[in-house]
């Protein structure tokens, strides 16, 4: 039997426990809305002494990734956060993160990229990154940022994986929006998380001379991107593992790569990420209710993709629709959707399917919304191919 605190607190607020929970050594993080929150919040319990570990104020987010990047290295566990612009500016050091195989942790409060200028809710910053090789999550809920965070470290530092892991979440909706929140015991914590040094020994040593991260031919370069590309698909078993793992430890279980909810009869099909699927799930048990067999499907993990995973979950339906808080511009669609349509490129099954994109800026995905997704679904579900989002 797990001890927990019943808390009410905002997303932020929650990224911030979870991280102290999980005792990184340092924490290095440059304020940017809508994050600020989280770095602000972890800076007042290392002031007030609940927190022992070296927090770093600097000057950017460059740095920000910088600093947690040479923690790392020197064997230490790191936790850093950001949004929008922010995650641009530390772009160069955050793909040398993942390229050096550096495992952390750092909160993305999802935000849109600007020009036209906004502060506002989206997805694109943190999908505009999906190739610089970290694990994404994306949480639905201030709960599922908490228990992310946690599982997000086991998964980071697990031995076959050594990658990066990003948990993303809505800002605003998530970020700023309060909800209680079951925050695991410290003890527990620590049995279910290893110490840093038991998973992942430190690369600099000073009695052994070495040269992080020098020139590299390419014939080198190839059997770095092999074993990273190797490793990203073996976080796919970690994954679904470490959840199953959590469940035991914490009684809490958001089914690994993907969420399934009232999948194994549908007909119709709708795919969500982020806090917009608490809205969709509201929308297919509506439609339930007046007799349409639709379903849910929660993309969880963008990285590794779990192509198998989701192939599996569409087996048999008639229709589905993805809504993207985010767009693909080269393809004029929603950019999971784009994902989705790869994934299903070798499967014979037959489908009625389209892309709808919403939620940009801040705009709310409602109910309403959804429902018209579920019409418009159940409208085309015998007619197989691509239709128009109306």
């Amino acid at each position: 039997m797990t001890m927990e605190k019943r808390l009410v607190l905002t997303g932020n607020s929650a990224a911030a426990e979870a991280a102290a929970l999980c005792r990184p050594d340092v924490i290095a993080a440059y304020p940017i809305t809508p994050q600020s929150s989280v770095v602000e919040h972890l800076a007042q319990m290392v002031y007030d002494g609940d927190l022992d570990a070296e927090l770093v104020q600097v000057e950017s987010e460059h740095t920000a990734m910088s600093v947690v990047q040479g923690a790392a290295v020197g064997g230490g566990r790191t936790f850093t956060a950001t949004s929008s612009q922010g995650l641009a500016l530390m772009y160069e050091p955050y793909f040398r993160m993942s390229t050096l195989r550096l495992p952390t942790v750092m909160a993305i409060a999802s935000r849109e990229m600007t020009s036209p200028e906004t502060i506002w809710s989206g997805q694109q910053d943190a999908v505009s990154v999906r190739e610089a090789g970290w694990i994404q999550m994306f949480c639905e809920s201030n709960q599922e940022i908490v228990d992310m965070i946690i599982q997000g470290y086991k998964i980071s530092e697990h031995p076959d994986v050594c990658i990066p892991v990003n948990v993303c979440y809505d800002g605003f909706y998530s970020s700023h929006s309060i909800s209680g929140v079951s925050l695991p015991g410290q003890a527990d914590v620590d049995a279910f998380l290893p110490s840093y040094s038991k998973n992942y020994s430190a690369i600099l040593d000073p009695n052994k001379a070495l040269a992080l991260d020098p020139m590299t031919p390419g014939n080198l370069l190839m059997k770095y991107r092999q074993n990273h590309l190797a490793s990203m698909q073996n976080a796919l078993g970690v994954i679904d593992q470490t959840d199953q793992d959590f469940a035991k430890k914490f009684g809490r279980s958001y089914g690994g790569l993907i969420e399934e909810y009232r999948c194994d009869d549908a007909d119709i099909v709708i795919v969500t990420m982020g806090s917009m699927t608490g809205a969709g799930k509201d929308a297919i048990d509506a439609a339930r209710d007046d007799g349409i067999r639709a379903g849910l499907i929660k993309l969880r993990f963008y990285r590794p993709f779990p192509a198998a995973r989701m192939v599996n979950a569409l087996k048999g339906k008639k229709a589905f629709c993805v809504m993207d808080r985010s767009v693909c511009f080269g393809w004029d669609k929603g950019s999971m959707y784009v994902e989705i349509l790869a994934a299903l490129s070798a499967s014979a099954e037959k489908y009625s399917y389209f892309s709808a994109i919403g939620g940009l800026g801040g705009a709310d995905i409602s109910l309403e919304d959804f429902l018209q997704l579920i019409t418009q679904l159940n409208r085309i579900k015998n007619t197989p191919g691509e239709h128009k989002t109306h």
